[in-house]
């Protein structure tokens, strides 16, 4: 039912993405949201009157709805509401986040570390090259990324190979639905992402990708990721306008320089000058500005059988949530408080004490991390 009332809610197309999302957020499901159609301003007091007047006829919308839910049901596709556990947590944190997503494939979409790579669709011979070695020194040094990018020509299609070549799950946001691909040349790049990764959209079925809807789409790609890295670019265009909607986020945008006479490195150069992205001419460079080197050390000691000691003087708060994050790690600070019955105004001290204890860590999407 909450993946129908979820459809439901999407085709309010023509409404402010962050007016749905904070609707969703503040009534806490779409079917809250459903029920409340006809007095939702007692949900949100300033929703405007298009949207009020359009709720009170969404069920005009409904044979649509259930079209779809039952394609998705017959071709393994995953709908997944924003309130669902397997939603992307650093998602879900962004103002204008799609209130349901349609997923395809078998990747954590939670993944520890999450990049991701955007750029001209005009990648050069220079562009192609950085993208095998970053992807490629990247395994070595933290094997554990999930990589977002677009799925179309340029640096996006290469982003992905180079990550299927060397084992990286990666995920392809479409600008359409999932009954078909564009573009139809990378069919066979996407069905090996179904099985290393997968393909992810806010669009329902028969949706056509639209110029729209390429921009509105990135913001997934910036959204899902901890950080995003700009190949090419020339002067204008769609990565660039992903690493504006990163920073707009919060979150860390890296550029690879290149020659001043080069068309495709004007956008870097330009962004990199501006402050806009942090220069980065290899994976070490990224490793180190996010602070994965301890994660991977820390992996290397436990391979070697070098285990952290346990930690002896916790108090049973702090046991209690290492507790938890030893049975499902990663979990966000709702969630920690219903698992470990603390309230949230007295969670946030234990958890700031493990961390300085340097037995949780904070990540992005506001999420906690157990190091032990």
């Amino acid at each position: 039912m909450e993946s129908l009332n979820a459809i439901l809610l999407t085709r309010l197309t023509r409404f402010h993405l962050a007016e749905l999302a904070e609707l969703y957020r503040r009534a806490g499901s779409a079917t809250a949201v459903i029920e409340h159609r006809r007095d939702i301003r007692d949900i949100l007091p300033d929703a405007s009157a298009h949207l009020v007047e359009a709720l009170k006829d969404i069920d005009s919308l409904r044979d649509r709805a259930e079209q779809e839910l039952e394609y998705d049901r017959q071709h393994g596709i995953q709908p997944i509401c924003m309130n669902d556990e397997h939603y992307p947590q650093r998602l879900r944190e962004c103002p204008d986040a799609p209130v349901l997503l349609y997923y395809l494939g078998n990747a954590d979409l939670n993944s520890r570390h999450v990049i991701s790579i955007v750029g001209t669709r005009h990648c050069t011979t220079y562009g192609q090259d950085i993208i095998r070695s970053f992807v490629r020194e990247l395994k070595t040094l933290c094997p554990d990324v999930l990589i977002f990018s677009g799925l179309a020509y340029g640096v996006d299609i290469h982003a992905h190979r180079a990550a299927l070549q060397n084992g990286f799950d990666t995920i392809g946001v479409l600008a359409h639905g999932l009954d078909d691909l564009y573009p139809r040349t990378h069919r066979q790049t996407a069905a090996q992402m179904m099985k290393q990764g997968g393909l992810l959209t806010e669009y329902m079925t028969h949706t056509q990708p639209v110029a729209r809807n390429f921009v509105q789409r990135n913001r997934i790609v910036a959204g899902c990721s901890d950080a995003t890295l700009l190949v090419e670019s020339a002067s204008k265009g769609g990565g660039l306008i992903t690493c504006s909607i990163a920073r707009s986020y919060g979150r860390e945008v890296f550029a690879f320089p290149g020659s001043v006479h080069s068309d495709y490195s004007e956008g870097c150069n330009n962004l990199i000058r501006d402050n806009g992205a942090a220069l980065v001419t290899s994976a070490t460079d990224l490793v180190k500005a996010m602070g994965w080197e301890e994660d991977r050390k820390l992996a290397q000691a436990q391979q070697k059988g070098i285990e952290r000691t346990l930690f002896p003087h916790l108090s049973p708060e702090e046991n209690a949530v290492v507790h938890v994050l030893r049975q499902n790690n990663d979990l966000q600070i709702n969630l920690l408080s219903v698992r470990t019955d603390i309230p949230i105004s007295r969670l946030t001290g234990v958890l700031f004490t493990l961390e300085m204890k340097g037995v949780i860590r904070a990540m992005a999407g506001g999420c906690y991390h157990l190091l032990a």
